[in-house]
């Protein structure tokens, strides 16, 4: 039933990586390349080193699945297909099922923070790229058009009474009668299911999200031989793209659509009113003046009440007045207009008109926010020329200076970094541009790549080898850039890499590392071949070096400086496996007077700790980070990690559990020098525990961890084992990443 290669559009100019159902004439249920097609004579490579690899014509890489190094031995497309990656001991390594692109198949999960979304063919107008998601969050299941910010048109919280259970996942299941099912699990290990259209005797081999917003159910009817389906939403009238943007739906059945006002709206195209309106005179934010509001009476639009503001109608719509990016105000109430729900699109997709009778309950209208029209012309033909001369005129002297603005302004910028970084102290050596090029072989060496840029490996003259970060982006790159030079630019310790320098040329930003020839710790921390385990004593090393360079930025600099990202990836061996903490573009500055600094949340998801979510934090963030990156060096794994069993997908759940039930040594990767070593190692996660405590006043300072780890005092004895807050801390930062956009300088990947 399923297929898995190349599969070409239609005339084969471009091909996609994909699995398919046959019987379903070649339908694609996952595409690893559905974004970025390749051209004839790419090649799908699975190499030596355990990675499956898809690169273009030109070489160029594509997509891979990033398991080299994972002792991976075989690859397998299963009968329910599932694409997977095997390793010697016949362990999952990688799997399709983790990746889901619009569908789901009996068995898959949709975990919380995944998401489906439409595979949009460029032929079809109606949809735009990710207009549509579909996904888990914190009370259940959401649909949503991919505005700013999201509008959610359909929702399916079960258990709503109870807002402390959080949802982990939905599975599509398929019982043995053929009865089908989605089920949701929460956090606790208790499920329910979803309720979805009623379809008795349905049993969906797949189901997928439409590029008009469906959630259709797919079953093969083998007496007919051809497809049967289902729409899985109930939606109380038109989908939000039925109609395009700023139209009326009248039909939900047929879809007829019609334009708001004639005098404000226009057809986007008249042989296809389907396709939308366009306003005759756009808003404008510095002309409200010449703005009023239309009403459209017996409006429904998407969306949940729960989810909308409770007012009066007037003060709806001033609502919506005083903001600029409002389109509507979209009013509903029950008995009268005195007190309702009011919600303030700042993007208009598809109304639906419904009739109104006197035993209705509901009320809703929607007051369309519009610019007046421009006044005809005089006939006066002169006097019309020169107040059309007039305004461009003026118009043009406005953008002028408003550029010349612009302009002075960037340079002011770039003058004022210049003087800023004149005023570091001990950053002595500015390179070029050309130094660096030169240095490089034209940047032709990349050493990584992160969310900030790229490194790339170079030598200098003297022979001595660099490491080069080029910082890519706006303006959190140059708060990124700035940080760094200030932060380690004057200060030097054996165990923080050396800052040798910086390039700040026109709008490049460049530092110049001292090179690390072991690379970052994550690679020999996460790595499956027990050839390469780093041994007990090398490992008490790195940590122990982790913690002096934490001290040291703690304690002994003339400010405190807090890292607040650190992480296996930020951690860099140099040839006698030395450990130097790098990467400092997220750090703060603060006085050693400041007992507490409040930011806004910074740092990877699983090394953030609980008081983040106040935003008053210490540099006790970095202690839990410490602890976080302890237990990892011990047991040879990722805090959150897919590829263990189930229960042991988060680090400090099995921690916990082992704590529990006294087998602490079962979590350890082994090395050939650990025997005997039980006791130092039990010690060793007995400090893991204190730096992890969910109250940040009972973590230890790094000076107490370092005494702790060289003998001289002993661990804290009453300690509390109840890690909670990190099973919940992945899908929360998950859930906040899906409320709002986040910058990459606030939630960093690795660098």
């Amino acid at each position: 039933m399923f297929i898995c290669g190349f599969f070409c559009n239609g005339i084969c100019t471009s091909y996609l990586f994909a699995i398919l159902i046959s019987q379903y004439d070649n339908v694609i249920i996952w595409s690893a390349n559905r974004d970025n097609p390749v051209r004839e004579g790419a090649i799908l490579n699975f190499t030596a080193a355990g990675e499956l690899i898809l690169q273009d014509v030109d070489g160029s890489t594509v997509w891979t699945t990033n398991t080299t190094e994972k002792s991976v031995a075989f690859m397998n497309l299963t009968d329910k297909g599932n694409l997977m990656l095997f390793d010697n001991t016949k362990s999952m390594v990688w799997q399709s099922f983790d990746h889901p692109t619009d569908c789901l198949l009996p068995g898959q999960k949709l975990f919380q923070g995944q998401k489906l979304i439409p595979s949009v063919s460029s032929t079809n107008w109606t949809a735009q790229k990710d207009l549509y998601h579909l996904q888990v969050i914190f009370q259940g299941l959401i649909a949503y058009i991919g505005s700013n910010p999201p509008q959610v048109y359909y929702s399916n919280f079960p258990d709503n009474t109870n807002t402390h259970i959080r949802r982990t996942f939905i599975e599509l299941f398929i019982d043995e009668s053929g009865s089908s099912s989605f089920d949701i699990v929460t956090g606790g290990g208790g499920n329910g299911q979803l309720e979805f259209g009623n379809h008795p005797g349905f049993s969906p081999q797949y189901i997928k999200l439409m590029p008009d917003g469906h959630l259709k159910a797919f079953a093969w009817e083998w007496n007919l031989q051809k497809p049967l389906e289902a729409d899985m939403l109930t939606i109380n009238g038109c989908y939000p793209f039925s109609c395009g943007r700023n139209a009326i739906c009248l039909d939900f059945a047929n879809q007829q659509c019609i334009c708001p006002e004639t005098d404000y709206f226009k057809a986007v195209d008249d042989q296809q009113p389907n396709k939308g309106c366009f306003p005759v005179t756009p808003l404008t934010c510095n002309a409200t003046q010449d703005q009023h509001f239309i009403e459209l009476k017996n409006i429904n639009y998407f969306g949940d009440i729960k989810d909308m503001e409770v007012m009066d109608v007037e003060a709806c719509k001033q609502a919506c007045w005083n903001s600029c990016s409002c389109k509507a105000a979209i009013f509903e109430y029950s008995s009268n207009s005195s007190s309702g729900y009011c919600r303030l699109p700042s993007e208009l997709f598809t109304m639906t008109r419904f009739e109104a009778n006197a035993n209705d309950r509901l009320h809703a209208s929607a007051f369309l926010k519009v610019q007046n029209r421009i006044s005809t012309p005089s006939s006066n033909g002169f006097h019309s020329f020169g107040l059309i001369g007039g305004s461009f005129v003026l118009l043009l002297i406005l953008v002028v200076g408003f550029t010349m603005f612009i302009l002075q302004k960037k340079k002011r910028g770039l003058e004022m970094e210049e003087e800023h970084l004149d005023q570091v102290t001990g950053m002595r050596n500015r390179f070029s541009y050309q130094e660096l090029k030169t240095a490089t072989d034209n940047f032709s060496k990349k050493l990584g790549q992160g969310g900030f840029g790229s490194v790339f490996q170079g030598t200098l003259e003297d022979g001595s080898q660099i490491a080069v970060k080029c910082l890519q982006g706006l303006g959190h790159v140059k708060k990124s850039f700035l940080a760094e030079v200030e932060s380690i630019g004057s200060i030097h310790h054996m165990n923080l890499v050396r800052l040798r320098g910086f390039c700040s040329w026109k709008s490049e930003r460049h530092l110049v590392y001292e090179f690390m020839s072991n690379g970052s710790l994550d690679q020999w921390i996460y790595n499956g071949d027990r050839n390469h385990v780093l041994g007990w004593e090398c490992r008490k090393k790195i940590i122990l070096d982790i913690a002096k360079g934490l001290a040291y930025l703690h304690e002994e600099c003339r400010q405190k400086i807090i890292h607040l990202d650190i992480k296996p990836q930020n951690i860099l061996l140099d040839n006698d496996f030395n450990a130097k903490i790098s990467d400092f573009g997220l750090s703060k500055l603060i006085d050693k007077d400041q007992s507490k600094v409040i930011t806004t949340m910074r740092g990877t998801p699983g090394y953030l700790a609980p008081e983040w979510l106040s935003s008053f934090i210490t540099e006790k963030v970095d202690v839990y980070s410490f602890g976080i990156v302890l237990l990892e060096i011990l047991c040879g794994r990722k805090n959150f990690d897919r590829s263990q069993v189930e229960d042991s997908w988060h680090l400090l759940c099995v921690f916990q559990r082992c704590w529990e039930h006294e087998t602490l040594l079962n979590m350890v990767k082994y090395s050939e020098d650990m025997d005997g070593c039980g006791t130092e190692v039990v010690e060793m996660m007995k400090v893991a525990s204190w730096c992890l405590q969910t109250d940040f006043t009972r973590r230890p300072s790094m000076s107490t961890v370092i005494k702790v780890l060289e003998g001289t005092i002993s661990v804290e004895s009453n300690l509390d084992y109840n890690f909670s807050y990190a099973r919940l801390q992945e899908t929360t930062v998950e859930h906040e990443k899906s409320s709002k956009p986040v910058l990459p300088s606030t939630l960093s990947g690795p660098r």
